[in-house]
Order: C-alpha cells, then sequence, then structure tokens
C-alpha cells in the first residue's frame, strides 16, 4: 500500500494555477516533516517546498517562493501545494514525502514517497 498518495496535477496553461493534495494512506505521519519534489525529463529531482508538522515553518526553493504555498491539514492527513502564476518551467512529476528530519529539504531524508501526479503547463 503507498503511504501517500497525491492528486491535483494537469495541464494548464502559463499564469494558471492548480493546487495538489497528498493524502495519506493507511498510517498518519504525526510529527513529520513533508515536502514536495519535482521531477522533470531529464532532469534531477528538485526540492520545491517542505513544511513541519505543526504547520507554522515552511521552506521553499527560491525558484518557487511567492508562487506557491504549502499548508496541511493534520486532521485530515493532508498536505496541498498551492500553485499559482504557473510558468512552463514548472512542468513536471510533483512527489510529495514524509521525512523525520525537521525542515528536511534533502529527498535522501525522506522515507516515504507517493507515486506523483503529473503537472504540465503550456506556454
Amino acid at each position: 500500500q503507498v503511504p501517500l498518495v497525491e492528486s491535483g496535477g494537469e495541464l494548464v496553461q502559463a499564469g494558471g494555477s492548480l493546487r495538489l493534495s497528498c493524502a495519506a494512506s493507511g498510517r498518519t505521519f504525526s510529527g513529520y516533516t513533508m515536502g514536495w519534489f519535482r521531477q522533470a525529463p531529464g532532469k534531477e529531482r528538485e526540492f520545491v517546498a517542505a513544511i513541519g508538522y505543526s504547520g507554522t515553518v515552511t521552506y521553499y526553493v527560491d525558484s518557487v517562493k511567492g508562487r506557491f504555498t504549502i499548508s496541511t491539514n493534520n486532521a485530515k492527513n493532508t498536505v496541498y501545494l498551492q500553485m499559482n502564476s504557473l510558468k512552463p518551467e514548472d512542468t513536471a512529476v510533483y512527489y510529495c514525502a514524509a521525512s523525520r528530519t525537521f525542515g528536511s529539504r534533502n529527498g535522501n531524508e525522506y522515507s516515504y514517497w507517493g507515486q506523483g501526479t503529473q503537472v504540465t503547463v503550456s506556454s
């Protein structure tokens, strides 16, 4: 059973918005930092955003600051990534992940991963 299930990815025009969701399946992630990563074709996986369990501390890669917002609803075991002002370079498969390391931006420190959701931004 995949512990994290992403949804919300689709084809959108540049300048548009999407909200990705990541739901925990079969367990809770109490105390974990939750992160979003992305991987474009032919490129390395890239950290996008992370949020501490309390929801009060967030981290972003510079390229999405001011455009993306990560949030969490612990009652629903769900993490969101609101993406505004999307650009073609945001096109990638987006993955949700969970880490015991607070505020981690290193994918190797994330133990649980979803299967990903495709985001495609057309110019």
